[in-house]
């Protein structure tokens, strides 16, 4: 048995992130954007292989009634493509629209109710007794707790579930899961209706979960059960996506970088440790004179690009900075969520004026709201997602007019020679294929 899988993705990174993931055991795997058009998909699907489709809907940062728009929408068109696993991907410490996103996938399928796992240890999120982690750290003390948009308030998944949920709302705690009562479990949540929340700690928890639940019709979470799923479903057929594309001459690369995470402060300095080039878009300066930096900085990027260097863009990334540009905002009568889509919006002004001037093809973003941004400047709706360099980090293949070797990293995954790993796999990716 091995079911045609239809993802539902709040935003690009997490996409790929789960798109990546079945890619390593040799899965076809399409991501359409949020500009696409799903009533198109059977044409543009037509002839080519894809055994897991995966739609981002780009709503963690909308109001409820409209992000539950777009997933049923979304549900509804991965149905009708014979889809026969339905999983909607939310972010790995449950920001956004978890409970109303969750409501909609089921009411679009009819159905009754759904499993989900919120951990993925490889990336140190783990669920105790319903208490989420990071690396350790209880989620409403971790650095999400300051997230610029969606601060953390509760470690309690049950809780941000059953506030945004019309639905019961259990747990399967790690006692039921290790003791092999899981089942038993499982059955009286499916009897009862709603949502099954899943304990895991380990890579033995996510395991025993993939056998528990690989069968099961509908999924939500994050994307870590994707890398054990497959283990229980008869095996791909040899692909190859990149068979036929021209990739281009070897050449250097272009990095954004637009989140406020450590680890891509610690990504970012690493690259620039290595003597990776390094421009810097002030905050204050975006908000208060946004087309003097944006011609400033794409200018640089360009000279950088034609010399034949890699380099990288970023936004201010420190707590006093970002505070500051904050503060700017306020000033201005600016929001967070407002604050921080202009300033991703002009660093993807930037890559689009650096690619369109110069014939580099290869592009590392960093952040999941600089990612949708991008996307949207470069006009990018569909992409073959290739291998994984890091645990839930791929490459991808931008389906353009010339080819585009992409990465879109969230924010708070990677480690620190994120940056340097993924240059050498896109030109890894490039040379065997010549």
């Amino acid at each position: 048995m091995r079911p045609r899988v239809g993802v539902v993705a709040d935003d690009v990174t997490g996409a790929g992130d789960i798109g990546g993931l079945f890619a390593e055991h040799g899965y076809a795997v399409r991501v359409f954007g949020a500009e696409a058009d799903l009533g198109a998909l059977p044409r543009l699907l037509e002839g080519r292989r894809c055994d897991v489709l995966v739609v981002d809907t780009d709503s963690r940062f909308l109001g409820p009634e409209e992000a539950a728009g777009r997933v049923a929408r979304a549900a509804r068109a991965l149905q009708g493509l014979g889809c026969t696993l339905l999983w909607k991907k939310t972010c790995s410490v449950f920001r956004g629209n978890v409970g109303a996103e969750f409501d909609a996938l089921l009411d679009a399928l009819g159905a009754g109710f759904g499993a989900a796992v919120a951990a993925f240890p490889k990336n140190g999120r783990t669920t105790v007794h319903g208490v989420h982690y990071v690396r350790g750290v209880p989620l409403d003390e971790s650095e999400f707790k300051d997230d610029p948009v969606h601060p953390t308030r509760t470690a309690k998944l049950l809780e941000v579930v059953a506030a945004q949920s019309r639905r019961p709302v259990h747990s399967l705690p790690l006692e039921a899961l290790r003791e092999g009562r899981a089942e038993e479990v499982l059955e009286a949540a499916r009897r009862q209706g709603g949502y099954l929340l899943c304990d895991c700690q380990t890579q033995h928890d996510l395991h025993a979960l993939a056998r528990l639940l690989h069968a099961e019709p509908v999924l939500l979470g994050s994307s870590a059960l994707a890398e054990e799923l497959p283990r229980f479903w008869d095996p791909p057929e040899p692909f190859d996506p990149l068979a036929g594309v021209d990739l281009g001459p070897a050449g250097n690369a272009l990095v954004v970088a637009g989140s406020v995470m450590p680890q891509t402060r610690a990504q970012v300095e690493a690259f620039v440790a290595a003597g990776g080039a390094e421009l810097v878009l002030g905050g204050e300066e975006a908000l208060a004179r946004p087309e003097r930096a944006r011609a400033a900085l794409a200018e640089q990027a360009v000279r950088h690009l034609r010399r034949g260097e890699s380099v990288l863009v970023r936004s201010e990334n420190h707590p006093e900075a970002v505070r500051r540009t904050r503060e700017r905002g306020e000033a201005l009568g600016l929001g967070g969520l407002e604050v921080s889509r202009r300033v991703s919006g002009l660093l993807a002004e930037v890559a689009r004026e650096a690619l369109a001037h110069t014939p580099v093809r290869r592009l590392v973003v960093l952040g999941g709201d600089t990612s949708a941004s991008v996307c949207r400047a470069l006009g990018i709706r569909q992409t073959v997602v290739l291998r994984e360099i890091q645990p839930g980090l791929p490459s991808s293949l931008a389906v353009l007019e010339k080819p585009l070797l992409l990465v879109l990293k969230s924010g708070s995954f990677g480690q620190p020679d994120f940056i340097l790993r993924a240059l050498e796999h896109l030109e890894s990716l490039r040379s065997s294929h010549d």
